[in-house]
């Protein structure tokens, strides 16, 4: 038993090494305080979970991305093709309403506030960590409230030949980011109700709102294919 504590106190401080072809921790030095967070120091501390885990999930949403780039490209080579006839007659397409405008005004607003948010929990500013995040997550509602009354308007359907397809299925599934990005941060919400539950750390909190921040940065590419391109 005494053996077993003296490795468990030894390995509390051993570093894995990098083994990895390139050297990051050579090039880390040279990155923005912002993006370090990222990257696990020296190949990842052994006590290190919280850079580990954000590194983990970093490479989660690198491979999402991939998923919204096959999208796009593949948008971006139908329009290309078949842009004689994209529209089909009497079809006008996605419009530049005033909605759609201030949706992206409040969904990229609300990357501020959740970094906010972030901030705040890390300085033990509990209230005002909760109250943030609210504020976020109501952001996030209107955004899909805003969408679906904009679906509404819209004259054409799923159905409408290519600019109906792509146009819901990008929407539709970057909306689906959005209610995903809502729920873990109700989630998040929830737990700093429970006394001492952020005291050890905060990955889910940082991991959420990386999520969130991947998610608005996915709108602008959207926004500027389906409606700045459109008009």
């Amino acid at each position: 038993m005494t053996e077993n504590k003296n490795y468990q106190s030894i390995n509390r401080g051993v570093i894995h090494i990098d083994e990895s072809p390139i050297l990051l921790e050579k090039y880390r030095q040279y990155l923005p305080l912002w993006l370090k967070r990222y990257l696990p120091i020296r190949g990842g501390l052994s006590q290190d979970h919280h850079g580990k885990a954000i590194f983990g999930f970093t490479v989660f949403l690198l491979s999402e991305s991939i998923v919204f780039l096959s999208l796009i490209f593949t948008y971006l080579a139908l329009r290309l093709i078949h842009s004689g006839n994209w529209l089909p007659r009497g079809i006008s397409g996605p419009q530049l309403y005033t909605l759609v405008v201030i949706n992206t005004v409040v969904l990229l607003s609300s990357s501020f506030v959740i970094q906010s948010a972030e901030n705040s929990l890390r300085h033990g500013e509990l209230k005002k960590f909760r109250l943030l995040l609210f504020m976020t997550i109501s952001m996030g509602i209107f955004f899909l409230i805003g969408q679906g009354t904009e679906w509404n308007k819209l004259d054409f359907g799923l159905s409408t030949g290519l600019v109906g397809s792509t146009f819901y299925l990008l929407t539709g599934f970057h909306g689906l980011h959005v209610l995903i990005g809502i729920i873990l941060q109700v989630i998040m919400l929830s737990r700093s109700f429970i006394p001492g539950n952020y005291d050890k750390g905060h990955f889910g909190a940082s991991a959420t709102t990386l999520f969130w921040h991947f998610v608005d940065i996915v709108w602008v590419f959207l926004f500027s294919l389906l409606y700045l391109w459109q008009t």
